[in-house]
C-alpha cells in the first residue's frame, strides 16, 4: 500500500511540474518577439476562424512592381480595435506592423505566427 501512495505522490509531482512548464513554455513564446516589422499591400481576405478557439486570421497581397507576381503574407489579429480597422481598410492599400511569435504551441492563439499590431491606411 506504501508503493503505491508513493506512486501517487510522484505521478501527481510529475504531473504538477509537466504542466508548470508547458504553462511556462506558453507564456515565454507568446510574450517573447522573435522579430517585428511592416508590411504594405491590400487586405485580401480576413475572417474570424476556428471550430473551437475562433481567431481572426487574414491575408495580405504584397505587390511590389505592376507586372510582378503578388505574393501573399498571413496574419492573425487579436485585439478587437485592430480588427475594425482590418474591416474598414479591405480593398484599401495598407501597412501593417506585425510581430512575429515563434514555437506557439497552439492554434488557439492563432493559425500564424505573425500578430498584427497597428494598421495604417495608405494614401494612392
Amino acid at each position: 500500500m506504501n508503493n503505491f501512495k508513493g506512486f501517487v505522490k510522484y505521478a501527481l509531482l510529475f504531473v504538477l511540474l509537466t504542466g508548470a512548464l508547458f504553462s511556462l513554455y506558453t507564456w515565454v513564446s507568446i510574450n517573447w518577439i522573435y522579430s517585428s516589422g511592416e508590411r504594405a499591400g491590400y487586405v485580401q481576405k480576413f475572417s474570424l476562424k476556428g471550430y473551437v478557439c475562433k481567431t481572426w486570421e487574414g491575408e495580405i497581397i504584397l505587390v511590389s512592381m505592376p507586372g510582378t507576381q503578388a505574393e501573399k503574407f498571413v496574419f492573425t489579429v487579436k485585439d478587437k480595435s485592430i480588427v475594425n480597422k482590418v474591416n474598414d481598410s479591405l480593398g484599401k492599400r495598407v501597412k501593417i506592423y506585425y510581430e512575429e511569435h515563434k514555437g506557439i504551441p497552439s492554434s488557439c492563439f492563432g493559425e500564424t505566427s505573425f500578430y498584427v499590431k497597428d494598421l495604417q491606411v495608405l494614401e494612392k
